[in-house]
Formats: C-alpha cells, sequence, structure tokens
C-alpha cells in the first residue's frame, strides 16, 4: 500500500525533476521489497476459536453467517461436550455457548437476519429436539417437537421465522416440515417423491424448500417442496449417470445448489434446474479431485463447499459450470499456515465461514473477510511497476525535447 502510493506520488508531483524522480523511485523501491505484497491474497482468516474444549475431531465448525456477520455452529466446551455456539466474529473469543434442552449435545445450523438461531439439541431423554436456541446464552430454548415421532431437527431459518428441517413421524420415519416456531407442534409435514423419507436442508425469503426425498425406489433425490404441505413436490433430478442428489441451498433468486452422484458412483457439486426439467449444471470440482459438494449460494450466486479425493479442500465454485473452480487456500496468505478444508456459508457480503486447521494443528471454526480495496490502489496488480513506466515515458519525453 504505502509503495504504491509513494510511486503514485513521486509520478505526479516530482516529475520536473528527474533527480529527485529517481530517488523517490529508489525509496519507492526499497518500501515494496519491506512490505510484504501477495497479489493473490483476496482473504484475511480470522481463527473463530471455541469454547476451550479439544477432542479428536474438530474442536469447532462455523455452519451459518447472516448478513450481518453472525455467525454460529459448535464447539466443543471444556467437559468435552458438543454445544451450539454464536461465535464472535472478531476473533477473541467472546463465543456464547447456546445450551441443550436439558440434555447433553447441541448443533446450530442456521441464523437469519434478525437473528433467529435454530438446530438441534438433546432433550433429558436424551433424544434430539429441532430447537431455536436463545441467542444471549440463557438458556429460554425452544422446543419445536415432531411429526407425533420421538425426533427432529432444524436445518435453516428465513427472515420470516419459517423454519424447516426434518421429523420423525408416528410410524417411525422421518419427513421434511416446517416447524411452528412457537413451539406449540403444528409443524407441517411436507411429504416425499413417493419414498419413505425426506428432509429439507434450505429455504430462502420466498418460502422456497428444498432439500431430499425418497422417491419410490428409495432413491435420494434433490426436491423443491411444496411448502403448503400438499404433497406437490418436485423432483429436482440428478446429473447424467447419478443415482442420487441433494439439495443444500437456495438463495433468494431460486437458484438451488447441491450435489448429485453420477458416473462411476462419483459425486459432484451442482447448480439444479430449478423447473425440474433436468438441465442440470456440473459444477465439477478442483482439478485433480474426483468429488465435491457445494453447500451454500448467495444472492450475488457466489457458491461455496469443498472438493475431495485428496485432502478436503475449501471451494469457491464456477457457477457456468466451466469448472473454472477456485481452491480457497490459494486466496489467503500463505505464510498464516492455515488449511481451509469445507466451506459451510457465505453471505452477501462475501464472507465465508468454514472449518480448518489452524497453524497450531488444532481444528477449528474459521471466517474469511473479502480484503478491502481501498480507492488509492486503483491501480491494483499494475502498482509500482505502471508508476516506473509513466516516470520512464517522462524521462523520454524530457529527452526528445
Amino acid at each position: 500500500m504505502k509503495a504504491t502510493i509513494v510511486a503514485m506520488f513521486c509520478c505526479m508531483a516530482f516529475w520536473r525533476s528527474r533527480t529527485m524522480r529517481r530517488s523517490i523511485l529508489v525509496i519507492a523501491l526499497v518500501l515494496l521489497t519491506a512490505i510484504p505484497i501477495h497479489a493473490d491474497i483476496m482473504y484475511n482468516v480470522v481463527d473463530l476459536g471455541g469454547l476451550g474444549g479439544t477432542r479428536a475431531g474438530p474442536d469447532s465448525q462455523a455452519g451459518s453467517i447472516n448478513n450481518s456477520g453472525q455467525i454460529v455452529g459448535f464447539a466443543i466446551n471444556p467437559s468435552g461436550k458438543h454445544r451450539a455456539t454464536l461465535f464472535d466474529s472478531t476473533g477473541n473469543g467472546n463465543n456464547t455457548n447456546l445450551g441443550v434442552l436439558n440434555g447433553d449435545y447441541s448443533d446450530a445450523s442456521a441464523i437469519n437476519d434478525n437473528g433467529q438461531i435454530v438446530g438441534t439439541a438433546h432433550n433429558n431423554v436424551p433424544i434430539g429436539r429441532a430447537t431455536i436456541f436463545d441467542p444471549t446464552g440463557a438458556g429460554n430454548n425452544i422446543d419445536l417437537g415432531t411429526l407425533g415421532g420421538n425426533s427432529s431437527s432444524a436445518f435453516s431459518n428465513n427472515d420470516s421465522s419459517q423454519i424447516v428441517g426434518h421429523a420423525v413421524r408416528n410410524v417411525g420415519d422421518y419427513h421434511a416440515a416446517i416447524f411452528d416456531p412457537s413451539g406449540g407442534g403444528n409443524n407441517t409435514d411436507l411429504g416425499t417423491l413417493g419414498g419413505s423419507n425426506s428432509v429439507a436442508y434450505a429455504n430462502n425469503n420466498g418460502g422456497q424448500i428444498v432439500g431430499f426425498a425418497e422417491n419410490t425406489f428409495g432413491n435420494r433425490i434433490a426436491t423443491l417442496f411444496d411448502p403448503t404441505g400438499g404433497g406437490s413436490n418436485l423432483n429436482l433430478g440428478t446429473l447424467v449417470g447419478g443415482s442420487s442428489s441433494t439439495a443444500n441451498s437456495i438463495n433468494d433468486n431460486g437458484l438451488i445448489v447441491g450435489d448429485s452422484k453420477y458416473f462411476a458412483n462419483q459425486n459432484h457439486a451442482v447448480l439444479f434446474d430449478p423447473t425440474g426439467g433436468g438441465n442440470n449444471i456440473d459444477l465439477g470440482a478442483l482439478a485433480g479431485f474426483s468429488n465435491s459438494v457445494a453447500y451454500s449460494i448467495n444472492n450475488f450466486n457466489q457458491i461455496v463447499g469443498f472438493s475431495s479425493g485428496g485432502p478436503s479442500r475449501a471451494t469457491l465454485f464456477d457457477p457456468t459450470g466451466g469448472w473454472d473452480n477456485i481452491d480457497l487456500n490459494t486466496l489467503i496468505d500463505p505464510t498464516l499456515g492455515w488449511d481451509l478444508y469445507f466451506a459451510h456459508g457465505i453471505n452477501d457480503s462475501g464472507w465465508i465461514v468454514g472449518w480448518g486447521e489452524n497453524p497450531s494443528g488444532d481444528y477449528h471454526a474459521y471466517l474469511l473477510k473479502p480484503v478491502p480495496v481501498p480507492g488509492a490502489v486503483v491501480l491494483g496488480s499494475l502498482g509500482l511497476g505502471m508508476a516506473g513506466w509513466l516516470c520512464r515515458k517522462k524521462d523520454e519525453k524530457e529527452e526528445l525535447k
């Protein structure tokens, strides 16, 4: 930054004196070498920490971020217990344990733009129940009930407090559901595609709901659910040659992403045809990787997830299906020592959350924040080279006089 400003200054303000210009350029070059500059650094990494506990797997994971930058997921507490967590997005560690439902486990899956947090918590049986969490951590959590069975989970909520997930029915199967946010139990069964089970993973502010449902063959197929519960669910299909698929996210434009099996029983991220016409777009994976999943799409159609077939890599997908996908690890400062494994959520500011391995070898939730581009760096990648070239041209003009 300083080097670029000095270089521009030397050209614009001191071009009359060749000696002065060259002196300033030397100073600028010294500054440039003193300041590490990585042209491809697009994100700063924030270690979101945890709740003070550790285990063999991840100590924390971030699963959702809203447009205010509030982040939820889970972390391990000092007793080694899995707890729904509202993370401090500054990375200062002031994370909030969101508690349970008199049980010993909880996980926060989503937070809407009103700050409402939903997920799953164990009751005293212990059995998991769809839950609205008290964001203060005071424990006034709401059990959202089931569809007549004993367990349920909430995975997404829109800004109108439409909460979706799945619940067990009294016959033992589980169905996608819309939960009564009051906890009164007036939950809506969203049905299937003719099979036994279904799950709703995401909804948008238009009330559209996606996930998967089993068809009559028992295959899990990405589904756009009828929100009335009338059963007019839309089969979104698979990739060519695939037998199963899942829709993981839908944005307010109605674009749906997820994953599908395809030839050779591999799995690829997908942008689904929302009409159900089957014109689904294979988003591919990172070069050299065989499998991928798209977890989240924001309202600017940015898509994140991961690629695997080796160590998993957090991935920013090319929405055109051109397979020009980007390993998010290549867009952060490599000297930080982070390995970003999974990207689970992205908001409309382009903030990305997920989990990976930090420089200490701990598996932690992270936040990626786009690096600000100040107006002073209007030259961007041209930087000092362009400034030097401009000054050289000034010299050449003077020599011709």
